[in-house]
């Protein structure tokens, strides 16, 4: 009877809060640690000799690669095993690469373990938060991915705070330190994964398909809005530093506030999403994006630069679980169909993502060096986004209108 009591307990999934949790951990490791804490420590690698400026980049982009990989095969490995095993797997491989990393060996095998982390960290992408999820009444579900979500900015401030700490300590150091930190979450997280995939109190079937032409858009609109918000992520810094002439200092304190911004923002975009639902907080981040990402481009003045710092960098990672959650709306009758759906919004961010980086980048050197014009093309991707959100909205309507139940 004991034993039987036992097993009975052992199937029961983790409670929501503690799956929150643990997806939390999953995006601190696999991308908030694993990507953002390489851009304190490139300049610090260069200055040690470990390797020169132009293949130190070439590592940062294997990381890129990665991630990209790992979402595109990340679902299919859960598929093969368990997504609980493939989530503690991917925190494992991340945290080892960390360890990998403070002995530089060679550049291939740098080269390899930044992949690697990678891997894990387009992995933990696709599976964390709509496993963790499928386990959270619809009523908390922004709320809960807001709070996974905020890995990501914590990683990002981690990068402008923890990492110049360890760095005292010696470069080495700080990779082992990466790693412990990224051990501790691992366990921390090791538990909390639900033991099922969907949930079958939150599963609800219907007859009628959903529609394709308002996934295609949101696809679209994540896509745009990883183009819009790459002037901010790469030439922020750089924009105030040398571009209004007010040096590097300067500039490092407005990256502070994006990441300020960036950890606070999904836990406020979830709480939104709760209260009004997640496709016109959706729309409503459309247009307070586009508004931030201008603000550079109309050169109104430092109050204003602040302001779009700390909010652009909030929805970087506030969109996020906005975009997640219009998904499982857009989903919510065809549950089995959300995973899938999201590892392609996920894979077609990421693409978008480079393309829009490598884009801008050249449009600069080409441009001599035009700032606003990176701000002003962002701008334009927030609004068509928003413009194609909203036309999806009335064409579905429509559709609505006229199917039968």
């Amino acid at each position: 009877m004991m034993n039987s009591v036992k097993a009975t307990t052992a199937q029961q999934p983790a409670s929501p809060w503690r799956g929150t949790v643990a997806g939390f951990s999953a995006s601190l490791v696999g991308i908030g640690l694993a990507r953002f804490a390489y851009t304190p420590l490139l300049p610090a690698i260069v200055g040690a000799h470990w390797f020169d400026a132009s293949r130190a980049a070439y590592l940062g982009a294997a990381n890129l690669a990665g991630y990209l990989a790992g979402a595109l095969f990340g679902r299919s490995l859960a598929a093969k095993t368990s997504t609980r095993f493939t989530l503690r797997a991917m925190m494992l491989l991340a945290s080892i690469a960390f360890f990998a990393c403070a002995y530089p060996v060679s550049f291939a095998w740098f080269f390899a373990w930044r992949l690697l982390s990678g891997v894990a960290g387009g992995a933990l992408m696709v599976l964390a938060a709509p496993t963790v999820l499928a386990h959270v009444p619809a009523s908390r579900r922004g709320l809960a991915g807001g709070v996974i979500f905020m890995g990501v900015g914590v990683g990002i401030a981690a990068s402008g705070t923890l990492v110049p700490l360890l760095l005292q300590q010696g470069l080495a150091q700080t990779w082992l330190g990466l790693g412990l930190i990224a051990l501790l979450l691992t366990a921390i997280a090791w538990h909390g994964w639900p033991s099922e995939n969907t949930s079958a109190a939150n599963t609800v079937h219907h007859r009628r398909a959903p529609s394709s032409g308002t996934l295609k858009a949101l696809y679209v609109e994540y896509a745009l809005n990883a183009a819009g918000w790459v002037p901010h992520m790469i030439f922020l810094v750089d924009f105030v530093a040398r571009g209004l002439g007010q040096g590097l200092q300067t500039g490092a304190q407005y990256w502070v506030l994006f990441g300020l911004g960036a950890t606070v923002g999904p836990l406020l975009a979830g709480a939104l999403a709760d209260r009004i639902g997640f496709g016109r907080a959706l729309r409503a981040a459309f247009i307070i994006e586009a508004i931030s990402v201008a603000a550079p481009a109309l050169g109104l003045g430092t109050v204003w630069l602040m302001a779009s710092s700390v909010i652009v960098g909030a929805f970087v990672t506030g969109t996020v679980p906005l975009v997640l959650g219009r998904l499982q709306e857009v989903l919510a009758r065809h549950p089995a169909q959300q995973a899938a759906a999201w590892q392609t919004a996920t894979v077609g961010f990421a693409l978008f993502q480079a393309v829009a980086a490598y884009g801008l980048s050249f449009l600069f050197s080409y441009s001599g060096g035009h700032y606003r014009l990176l701000f002003g093309i962002g701008t334009v991707a927030m609004l068509i986004a928003f413009v194609i959100d909203v036309l999806a909205a009335i064409r579905s309507a429509e559709s609505t209108e006229h199917t039968p139940t």
